[in-house]
Formats: structure tokens, C-alpha cells, sequence
């Protein structure tokens, strides 16, 4: 196409006001066609609603309806096959779909638009994706649910530590700590689902900002798309990208919670802890160190976080400062949610494989748990039970039981009952039933803690739940 030949089709689309074609750097920075053509689905099917809405309310005939509900299908399949070519001069996915529709249908293509705006087409078509990306979420959380879940139900009695300050706090079960994991992500499919009824409102037929004179029928066409209702004013319905933003900020809170796991297989995985294995599928070796076994996939997630907080934050940027309604800045959008929704996406399908393939060693986390005077707590614990101490003064000796254990260079199990008489004389045998890290996470009966039965009784709630 020559410079005349771009000039005159832009001037097409935009009227009569603009006597000359935009300039090259003007061109660049006002297409759009580069990212926004990932939503042709949506515009398309938006088209098809409103053309079938025009002809039901007498605003379209019948035939002209036909005729561009079935030139839209054809532009449909030109792009899925590949056929389609995408022209920048044409700024947007709306105007390559609708220039190519009227290529194909004649005149009836050029009434298409007839009732409404690129304002409300691209609100439409964008809440579209953004709801089925909330969809694609809520798939992928589930499956990483499950995940979590078989890997619980196998280890349900698995004794392994429990960190704070990533320090050996308390003994707990592999169970209960795969069961943390289910929680966070629940919370975080909870936020898709929630979000996604609120963003369940259509916006066509705000047109450009203050409705139409048309006797359109906006119930019609939210019906058509699967949407609860119309969005009630034309002015937020055009300005409004609060679905965008909360699918971002759902976004990063749950790629925040992909970090923290991956932070623990990176951590688990290394020699120093063993205390899971990571398959060949998602580690690397290292180019001149052969014992090396990566956690790549792992550290990259951990890494995605970055790239999507980044887009909430550069969303929040581009929408704190505009009046109402409509500004060019919008058009800043979508590339920042693409982006994030591809790295969100390929999170969750990488974490549901690696946790699904991790190998936990039990009796490496069985002697981890033991470790760092881990039943310190169950100590203090008897002391108050059967001793009746106050709980600081029970905190107190079994402190100073530690510190010997620690200047002798042993465990809490490993002191002889004078030893332990020498802090307190009323401590007795029976101290030693519960110093062991089995009998510590058996007597973690309350709602919600890390005994085994507790476990099984959250992991039969979750099932079928998750399907």
C-alpha cells in the first residue's frame, strides 16, 4: 500500500475531519494493531450480538444482518487459519475486522457500527478477555489444589519440621504443610471468581460516552454475550478498567503465593536440606559443574512475580489520573494484562507439574523434625499440664533445659531424667511421651492443626470441592 493509498484509508475510518493521513511516529504510537489483535475472538463475537441486536430492533434489516453476521464468521476463520493480514494503518483490531468485513459484505459492513463506539467495542471486547482469563484462572488453580492435595494425602503422617524465621519452630506433617498450599490458593480462586462476577457487566451500547439515540436493546446483547446484566452508566461503562485492575491485582497475590512455594522447593531441593526431589522434567544441569541439578523452573517462577506486579503497578499508573471518561492513555491497557495473564498461566501449569513430580524423602524430613529441640514447646506444654505451672515459669525451665541439652551437645530426648530433675524436681518420667516428634503431631488435635487425623478430616473437605 502506498503513502497515499494509508492516508486515504485512514481517513476513511476516521471521516471527513482529517484532510491528511497521519505521520509515521504518529502512525507508531497510535496502533494499537501489534497486541490488541489478540482479542479478535471477542470483538468479533461482540459485532455478531450488536448486529443481531440492530436487526431485532429494526435498526438493521434483516438481510444486512445476515450478511454481516456471516462476513464476520469469514474474517473469523481468515484469522484463525492465517489468512488475515492485520494492517497498521488501520490502528486497531476493530477497524482491521470491520475494514476487511466491508471488503467482503459491501455496505452492509459500513452500518455495523451503527449504535455505538470504539469506546464501548473495546470495553466490551477487553472485559471479554478478561473474563476468560478469570475462567482460565479458576481451571488452574483447581488443578494445582488437586495437586497439593494428592501430595497431602500421601504424606499425611509424614513428620517433618515446622520453620519460623526459617528456624526449627515446631514438628508438623508433610500433610499439613501441602494443606497450607491448598488454603492459599483457594483464597486466591475465591478472588478470580469474585472478581469475575463483579466484572459480569456489559458496556455496549455506552457508545462513545453518553449512550445513543438508537433504540438499541443493551439487555439483548449482554445476553448474547454471557454477560449478567448492561452496565448502568454510560460514562463508567467506557472509563472503567477496574476489571483489568482487579484481575491484576488477583493475579499478584496469587503469583506471590507460586514464590513462596517455589522459594521452599528451591530451598528443599539443595543438598543442604534434601528434603524433596525434583524430577528431570523441571531442573537443569549446570555447563561445566556435572553433580549440578537446578531448580530452574522453580527460580523462574519465583521470578514472575516481578513481571506481574509490575503491570498491576504500570495499570494503576496509567488510570489514577484520568477525568472521566475516555483518554488515548487507555489504550496502555492491555499489553501490561497480557502479559501478565501468559506469565500467570504458564506459573500455574509449571507449579501443578512440579508439585505433582516432587518426590518427598520422609525420613530426611523425619530427622529434620527432630532436630533444633523441636518439642521444646511440647515440653512447656507437660509442664503446665501436669505439673501446673504457669505458662511463663513452664517457658522458663524449659529453656533452661535447652541450653543445657545445647552445652551437652544433645537433643531434649537425649537428657537423663536427673538431669532434667536438676532444673525442675517435679518432672518425670512421663516427660519423655512427649518428646517425640510422632507423639508432638498426634497431640495437635485442635481444628486446623497438623495431627494426621486433622489432617485426613481437611483433605476428605477438600475432594470434593475440587472434583
Amino acid at each position: 500500500m502506498t503513502a497515499s493509498d494509508t492516508s486515504k484509508a485512514a481517513n476513511q475510518m476516521w471521516g471527513g475531519r482529517f484532510a491528511e493521513g497521519p505521520d509515521a511516529i504518529m502512525q507508531a504510537i497510535n496502533a494499537s494493531i501489534g497486541f490488541d489483535k489478540r482479542l479478535y475472538a471477542q470483538d468479533i463475537a461482540g459485532s455478531r450480538a450488536h448486529a443481531a441486536m440492530l436487526a431485532a430492533t429494526g435498526i438493521l434489516t434483516d438481510s444486512d444482518a445476515r450478511a454481516i453476521g456471516e462476513g464476520l464468521l469469514t474474517v473469523l476463520s481468515e484469522i484463525e487459519s492465517g489468512q488475515f493480514q492485520f494492517k497498521v494503518e488501520l490502528e486497531d483490531i476493530h477497524l482491521n475486522v470491520e475494514s476487511r468485513l466491508t471488503e467482503i459484505v459491501g455496505e452492509a459492513g459500513k452500518r455495523l457500527h451503527t449504535g455505538r463506539s470504539r469506546n464501548d467495542q473495546v470495553a466490551v471486547d477487553f472485559r471479554l478477555w478478561v473474563r476468560d482469563q478469570c475462567d482460565a484462572a479458576i481451571t488452574g488453580l483447581t488443578g494445582l489444589m488437586r495437586a497439593f492435595v494428592a501430595q497431602a494425602e500421601a504424606g499425611a503422617d509424614w513428620v517433618m519440621p515446622g520453620f519460623t524465621h526459617l528456624q526449627t519452630a515446631q514438628p508438623v506433617t508433610w500433610g499439613h504443610h501441602m494443606m497450607a498450599y491448598v488454603e492459599m490458593f483457594a483464597r486466591d480462586r475465591s478472588r478470580f471468581e469474585d472478581a469475575r462476577r463483579r466484572m459480569n457487566e456489559c458496556p455496549l451500547g455506552a457508545a462513545a460516552l453518553a449512550g445513543t439515540g438508537f433504540p438499541i436493546d443493551r439487555h439483548m446483547t449482554a445476553a448474547a454475550l454471557g454477560f449478567d446484566r448492561p452496565t448502568a452508566n454510560s460514562l463508567d461503562s467506557v472509563s472503567d478498567r477496574d476489571f483489568a485492575l482487579e484481575f491484576l491485582a488477583a493475579s499478584s497475590i496469587c503469583a506471590m503465593h507460586l514464590s513462596r512455594f517455589a522459594e521452599e522447593l528451591v530451598i528443599w531441593s539443595s543438598a543442604q536440606f534434601r528434603f524433596v526431589r525434583l524430577s528431570d522434567k523441571w531442573t537443569t544441569g549446570s555447563s561445566i559443574m556435572p553433580q549440578k541439578k537446578n531448580p530452574d523452573a522453580a527460580e523462574l517462577l519465583r521470578a514472575k512475580l516481578g513481571r506481574i506486579l509490575g503491570a498491576t503497578v504500570a495499570l494503576f499508573t496509567v488510570m489514577k489520573g484520568l477525568a472521566l471518561t475516555y483518554s488515548k492513555d487507555m489504550q496502555e491497557d492491555k499489553e501490561q494484562v497480557f502479559d501478565a495473564a501468559d506469565s500467570l498461566m504458564l506459573g500455574l501449569a509449571a507449579m501443578t507439574g512440579m508439585v505433582g513430580d516432587m518426590t518427598a524423602n520422609r525420613d530426611t524430613l523425619k530427622a529434620a523434625a527432630a532436630s533444633g529441640f523441636s518439642t521444646a514447646t511440647d515440653l512447656a506444654d507437660w509442664l503446665v499440664r501436669s505439673l501446673n505451672l504457669p505458662f511463663r515459669e513452664a517457658h522458663h525451665v524449659t529453656g533452661t533445659l535447652v541450653a543445657l541439652a545445647e552445652s551437652k551437645g544433645c537433643d531434649l530426648p537425649d537428657l537423663s531424667l536427673a538431669e532434667m530433675n536438676g532444673v525442675h524436681p517435679g518432672i518425670t518420667q512421663e516427660i519423655y511421651s512427649v518428646l517425640g516428634v510422632e507423639n508432638s503431631v498426634r497431640s495437635r488435635m485442635s481444628y486446623g492443626g497438623t495431627a494426621p487425623d486433622q489432617v485426613r478430616a481437611q483433605i476428605a473437605r477438600w475432594k470434593p470441592l475440587l472434583g
